[in-house]
């Protein structure tokens, strides 16, 4: 969904009904209306990780994070100051970008939906969302790839991929916690959307489609350029492989590992879009990510995956024209730490009071014992001489 992390919170708060339908506001024709630009924007209600039906959480000291090494449920008081983990005085590892087009992908040759169009709610089933302009489309999207100043040339390392990159505060964390040895000297591969939000756009397509397409997107497409690009080595073990994001992001970052866990057994998500976004519709999963937690997790086997999640307490709700009641991103990740605990994974929930979504305070607090929580357990293999 929206990557708001940069975003200050008046700005925030203008965008957060921009949304999976993208407006409350209610259209008076069809799919080529406009919103009104000075319609009021309503502000997410500031939700109370007390709420009957939410999960249990332990309430830590205002500036506290969890302990890495614990799984459960979390509360974060409501000031959020850096990490003390700082990169100050740690060597620095080094990044190379590239650029991929359109035009060299068989799997993601591009789409746009058309600017100031929206989606409308199927009369028949107002948990589909109808969109007509969405269109064939070139984007470009750039990759950035962290190498440790501690990589080995010609030695298979670990790694972590990251949606909406490139990614300006995952690389500073990972120089402080690899030097510090808090995590594996990983390569990190942070991946640019290929433009656009939610139904109809290319990101949406890429990463709210409950799929494996968009993790063999990756493995086909993005990690041999990087082995190229950046000379190095990754990991085929899937112990050794971690997704991120943000967003519709973090939901892609399930998915990747949900629908491959040969590929990742590691997903760490900032305010998850675990709600009803898919386009186009799927019989098999009519109702999106919401489907994680309503029927996937509960009805499937345990699956190989440790997850770190986060959600803040103003974070993104809104009914919007579909009226689905599956647009309440707080309920969702309550929901996925809910069936995470019942069928046992090893997962660690965060509930930041005093945040919006994706909130870049919040991140900054806690990317580095993220990172050390979802690579819990990790041994990297003997170096062969």
């Amino acid at each position: 969904m929206l990557h708001n992390d940069d975003m200050p919170l008046p700005l925030c708060a203008l965008c957060i009904c921009l949304v999976a339908g993208f407006a409350t506001i209610p259209f008076a024709s069809g799919q080529n209306s406009s919103p009104k630009q000075n319609a009021a924007r309503p502000t997410p209600p500031t939700r109370d990780p007390n709420t009957p039906g939410y999960v249990t959480a332990k309430e830590l000291a205002d500036g506290a994070v969890p302990p890495a090494n614990v799984d459960g449920n979390f509360i974060l008081g409501p000031t959020h100051d850096a990490a003390a983990e700082s990169a100050d005085g740690v060597p620095k590892g080094m990044v190379i970008e590239f650029t991929m087009n359109s035009s060299d992908s068989k799997i993601y040759p591009g789409i746009a939906r058309e600017a100031n169009t929206f989606g409308i709610p199927d009369p028949a089933d107002p948990a589909k969302l109808i969109v007509t302009s969405s269109h064939p489309a070139p984007y470009t999207r750039k990759v950035a790839v962290y190498v440790p100043r501690q990589y080995v040339p010609s030695n298979v390392a670990p790694f972590i991929v990251g949606a909406d990159g490139p990614d300006p505060l995952l690389f500073p964390a990972l120089d402080a916690s690899i030097a510090k040895h808090k995590v594996p000297v990983m390569i990190a591969i942070s991946i640019g959307n290929g433009s656009g939000d939610a139904q109809g756009s290319e990101r949406g397509l890429e990463y709210d489609t409950m799929s494996g397409v968009y993790a063999e997107f990756v493995e086909k497409e993005v990690l041999p350029l990087v082995e190229s690009q950046a000379h190095v080595k990754l990991t085929k073990d899937p112990d050794g492989r971690a997704t991120m994001g943000g967003s519709s992001g973090g939901s892609c970052a399930l998915i990747m590992a949900w629908y491959h866990p040969e590929l990742y057994h590691r997903v760490l998500t900032y305010s998850g879009t675990f709600i009803n976004q898919q386009w186009t519709y799927n019989p098999q999963t009519p109702h999106g990510a919401w489907e994680f937690h309503e029927h996937i997790i509960p009805e499937s086997p345990l699956k190989p995956i440790r997850i770190w999640m986060e959600v803040g307490d103003r974070d993104l709700f809104n009914p919007n024209v579909m009226r689905d009641n599956m647009h309440d991103w707080v309920l969702a990740n309550e929901q996925m730490a809910k069936v995470l605990a019942a069928k046992g994974y090893h997962y660690q929930f965060v509930f930041a009071r005093n945040a919006g979504h994706v909130d870049r305070a919040v991140k900054q607090q806690t990317l580095p014992e993220a990172l050390e929580s979802v690579w819990q357990g990790y041994s990297a293999p003997a170096v062969k001489k």
